[in-house]
């Protein structure tokens, strides 16, 4: 145990955005958010990446408020995965560690993006995290490696994927692969395609973050997700893993 306390000094917790910043507020659930990362590095964490994932933690912690939710962007201790040290994994699972800590037994959504999806993927299986959500996640893309990717720890979890079809930085492809391995594992697995949009996803913006919302809010609290959402974690492959975002999603699309 001292070990993996030395293992993961100097991550830490961003500041609350949400219902915890009301002060009285009570805080129902949280999602963590993860930033993107390196494969190999022993930099320190990019403040660009962490600045990457405000934008979500915002919307997140708005479209959540009324049920108490409150959002962290988790700062980790450096930007490199390091192999099979998994740093940002491990930062992922000391930050739900810090949650059941701070808040008590509450729900928490893993939300990663590029490698920060990679590390929610990997971190899903501590006992608060019932939901991970990875956004256009970085995966290995040697043959070995990917098929490799654990996803037994999915199983119990609700699992988002969302990927942009012209992403030039992570395979869309990889994503795919790791859903369908993920999917034999846990049938709460569903994938959304992002079609003409690259890496950051920015000409699909607001139907992305609006997935987003209805996706967390219905993990955390049990809202129902709107129709494409439940249609794809029902549907079997390939559907439900290469279900299109529709244009305007958030807005027409609610049941």
């Amino acid at each position: 145990m001292a070990q993996q306390a030395i293992a993961v000094s100097g991550a830490r917790l961003g500041r609350p955005v949400g219902a915890a910043g009301g002060g009285d507020r009570t805080v129902c659930g949280v999602v963590l958010l993860l930033p993107a990362g390196e494969p190999v590095s022993a930099r320190g964490p990019s403040p660009l990446a962490y600045a990457g994932v405000r934008p979500l933690a915002r919307s997140l912690a708005a479209a959540g408020r009324d049920e108490g939710l409150v959002a962290h962007v988790v700062r980790y201790r450096g930007r490199g995965w390091n192999g099979t040290d998994a740093r940002l994994a491990a930062d992922a699972k000391w930050a739900a560690d810090e949650v059941v800590r701070r808040y008590g037994d509450v729900p928490v959504c893993l939300a990663g993006m590029d490698m920060g999806g990679r590390a929610a993927l990997h971190a899903a299986d501590h006992a608060a995290v019932n939901s991970v959500l990875a956004v256009a996640p970085w995966l290995p893309d040697d043959d070995v490696a990917a098929a490799a990717e654990p996803v037994k720890q999915l199983a119990g979890r609700q699992v988002l994927i969302v990927h942009g079809t012209n992403d030039e930085r992570t395979d869309p492809e990889l994503s795919y692969r790791l859903a369908e391995r993920a999917k034999k594992a846990n049938r709460d697995t569903c994938r959304f395609e992002v079609h003409s949009d690259g890496h950051s996803l920015r000409q699909h913006r607001p139907e992305v973050l609006a997935l987003a919302a209805d996706f967390v809010l219905g993990a955390l609290f049990g809202r129902g997700y709107a129709r494409p959402v439940a249609d794809a974690l029902a549907a079997p492959p390939p559907l439900g893993l290469r279900m299109p975002l529709a244009s305007g999603f958030g807005h027409a699309l609610r049941r």
